[in-house]
């Protein structure tokens, strides 16, 4: 069985300073040489390496027989991931000049630098295209729109010519058939082995969706495991790798332990979902939709990335299926990435709000906070709405290229809303609101690092530049810190929420179109900040050592 280990240098004992030399002691010499710096050795420095593991004490004998099985197929969907980014990962691996540059083109899954705008770093590759490798690269938007081809808007198809130079779709599963075929035998072989009931029949049926393209039955299988400890997310699951039309998903893969005593304390706020849809703050026609009551939140530890999740930034919270089929019948599940979540909080979100925050509000940035913010986040992408007011069919198809954007946008500050509503409803009690809040404001730095290339990123710039119009926060122009005002970002967040729930109900592109032209940027004074936090060295994010030779020690 192939091993699965980090492919990498260890970056545990490198700095993260933003100079491009250090000096080093020449033992045969009373002196101080000087050693430059590459570029791509600082760029792979800003980085910080996290070890992914967990207790897995609690896992029976046939689960431990069944973690070797799901770390290969999450290997398969790495491979099948770097050839829907980028092509040939080992030739161009093989091209790189030093070691520094192979890593930083594995931490970006192709020489695209995911974090600064998709900008090449390798010379002569030319800009990313757009919709990376689901389409030809001679393709245009308009040939693609002729296609008479009912399937070229499939998540699961790419788009290829055929040997008469025409465009067709073709299944992944065709596309990838070699290593779909095994991928799929890994899954039954761990299915073989589940001593829960639950997991049993969801490793069955994926392996079966992943021969078919045809996912719903194993995503209501998915819903429905309430007592597994071992969790596995595997296929084709977002569309934000093809900036060309959001048609295209693409390969990733989670191995997942369930924290049972985190996952208890969450359990209950599910059960109150269809309250929360109602307390929306829009009209009753912007939230009519029915929203599932089987919905989940867990915590888990995270002990492998593949593919899609693990390019660039790396994903802290899970909230799947993205099926709306699957959210009317049974809602979804949210996945807290404890480990990974509590990693970047320490190494990221506290230095980072030690540059930008007010020391006074400083205390306000918390962990607990930090945690709750994005679960519910995560639980807002299941309430509001999917399918217009108006019949222009579902938000996603009126709002085209957008649509990620504001949903990024919707589930952010609908998050905040829910909390705030919990709060006072008596539900927290162990902290104050302006934690939420004040780690809220933090979280915006700490996204919009990754510039606005993704649709976080601009989802995040929308919600800064509202909140500043409101005047939910100020800025002081000696020390270039922010304050953040509890009352009047209240109000902002509430109507910032009737403005996205509404642009998403009227399926209206136009507006979409205008606002993120207009506010998905940095301002010169917010990159000035963030070019202050940079220089202080402060990791953009984090990498993994993981494999089942770091978990089994």
């Amino acid at each position: 069985m192939k091993k699965i280990v980090f492919v990498g240098l260890s970056l545990a004992a490198l700095t993260f300073g933003a100079c491009k030399s250090e000096p080093k002691n020449d033992p045969k010499k009373d002196t101080v040489v000087t050693v430059e710096k590459s570029e791509m050795q600082t760029k792979t420095e800003q980085f910080v390496e996290v070890e992914l593991t967990s207790d897995i004490s609690t896992l029976s004998d046939n689960d431990k027989k069944m973690l070797p099985l799901l770390f290969e197929a999450a290997q398969i969907m790495d491979n099948l991931f770097w050839k829907e980014a980028y092509g040939d990962k080992e030739k161009l691996l093989a091209s790189a000049k030093d070691a520094f540059e192979k890593q930083f083109l594995i931490i970006n899954y192709g020489p695209w630098e995911r974090l600064n705008g998709n900008k090449p770093f390798v010379q002569g590759v030319g800009e990313k295209p757009a919709g990376a490798q689901f389409y030809p690269a001679d393709m245009t938007e308009e040939e693609f729109k002729a296609l008479k081809d009912k399937n070229k808007e499939s998540l699961y198809t790419m788009i290829r010519r055929g040997e008469d130079g025409a465009l067709k779709s073709v299944w992944y599963h065709e596309e990838f058939k070699a290593e779909i075929e095994k991928a799929a035998d890994l899954l039954k072989q761990a299915a073989a082995l589940a001593d829960d009931a639950g997991l049993k029949k969801y490793l069955e049926l994926r392996a079966e969706a992943l021969l078919t393209d045809d996912y719903l039955k194993s995503d209501m299988a998915w819903m429905d495991m309430k007592t597994n400890t071992i969790d596995f997310v595997i296929g084709p699951i977002e569309n934000y790798e093809d900036a060309m039309f959001g048609y295209k998903a693409a390969h990733e893969a989670y191995i997942l332990i369930k924290d049972k005593v985190w996952s208890d304390k969450l359990a209950r706020f599910a059960k109150m979902l269809p309250e929360m849809q109602r307390s929306l703050p829009v009209p009753d026609k912007y939230k009519r939709d029915a929203v599932g009551t089987n919905s989940d939140l867990g915590a888990y530890d995270v002990v492998y990335y593949a593919g899609d999740c693990n390019a660039g930034s790396k994903t802290i919270a899970i909230n799947l299926p993205n099926d709306p089929r699957v959210h009317a019948s049974k809602g979804s599940r949210r996945l807290q990435l404890k480990n990974a979540m509590r990693a970047k909080f320490d190494q990221i979100m506290v230095p980072i709000s030690k540059e930008l925050i007010v020391d006074e509000q400083l205390k306000h940035v918390t962990f607990n906070a930090f945690f709750e913010n994005v679960m519910f986040h995560e639980t807002a992408h299941g309430i509001g709405i999917k399918k217009t007011i108006n019949g222009k069919g579902s938000v996603d198809g009126a709002l085209k290229k957008h649509a990620t954007t504001i949903e990024e946008g919707k589930a952010d500050i609908l998050g905040l809303f829910l909390i705030t509503k919990l709060h006072e409803k008596g539900e927290f009690t162990d902290q104050q609101l302006m934690d939420n809040y004040v780690t809220f404001m933090a979280g915006i730095f700490r996204s919009v690092r990754f510039g606005v290339s993704s649709s976080h990123g601009k989802a995040n710039m929308l919600r800064f530049y509202y909140f500043q119009e409101m005047g939910a926060f100020t800025r002081d122009a000696a020390t270039g810190k922010y304050k953040i005002d509890l009352e009047k970002m209240k109000v902002a967040m509430t109507s910032l929420s009737e403005k996205i729930l509404t642009i998403q109900g009227d399926g209206d592109f136009e507006a979409a179109d205008k606002w993120i032209s207009e506010k998905g940027n940095i301002s010169p004074e917010l990159q000035a900040d963030l070019d202050r936090v940079n220089a202080k060295g402060i990791p953009v994010d984090v990498i993994f050592k993981q494999g089942l030779d770091v978990l089994i020690k």
